[in-house]
């Protein structure tokens, strides 16, 4: 019996992870279809959303059934609980991800700031790679870099904060610019919640090498400060 359990957490793990690599992908889809003014590509990260929450849907069905069939002692149910709660925070990176690609569409502005979308960029790639360690931290239930990823999470509030400042700066310079400026102000704020979500899931990755619950990512939210 304790090799079925095994098996079937082991099939928990890696649909959380595949479910985390198509997140990723859609952070990175979603971001440079604003960047490129690509307005098919940003469809396709909102049509494909749809396939991010059955996968959140799916991996719930299987951990309440892993539970049900398998009766876990109370460090195994620790390992599945970890899967409901980290498999929620990416789909809410999904739902960021979305916001991004509808600001794509919605945007119509043809005054574009390259300085300030090159800071997007940056901050895509840094979440993208905050992400794919902290899954990589999750498979090798790896606390210590969980605990660096979540304290890496700062640099992507730092970034938002230089967005922020430059977009507002740009705004007083040029009210051509307005409308443009009013979306990378919002796809900086999506890039930064979807930091903060990372740092949650590396929470759950401390969690479940501990037993304890220690909040990595207070609430420090740049606009608060």
């Amino acid at each position: 019996m304790r090799g079925i359990f095994e098996d079937e957490l082991k099939k928990l793990h890696g649909k959380f992870t595949e479910m985390g690599i198509n997140v990723s992908e859609a952070i990175y889809r979603a971001s440079k279809s604003f960047i490129d003014h690509d307005k098919a590509l940003a469809q396709q990260v909102i049509d494909h959303d749809e396939q991010i929450n059955e996968e959140e849907v799916n991996l719930e069905d299987q951990a309440l059934m892993l539970i049900a069939l398998q009766q876990p002692v109370a460090t195994d149910f620790r390992r599945i609980i970890i899967v409901l709660k980290a498999s929620s925070d990416l789909e809410r990176i999904g739902d960021h991800a979305v916001g991004i690609a509808r600001e794509s569409i919605e945007l119509k502005g043809e005054h574009r700031v390259a300085e300030i979308e090159d800071d997007i960029a940056e901050m895509t790639n840094n979440v993208r790679a905050m992400l794919e360690e902290v899954l990589d931290a999750y498979v090798k239930e790896d606390a210590m870099e969980a605990k660096r990823i979540a304290d890496a999470n700062q640099k992507i509030d730092d970034a938002y904060v230089e967005v922020r400042e430059k977009t507002i700066a740009t705004m007083k310079q040029d009210a051509k610019v307005i409308t443009g400026s009013t979306s990378y102000l919002m796809v900086a704020s999506y890039l930064e919640r979807i930091g903060d979500h990372i740092g949650n899931v590396a929470e759950w990755v401390v969690y479940n090498k501990t037993g304890h619950i220690a909040e990595l990512t207070p609430d420090q939210h740049p606009e608060a400060k």
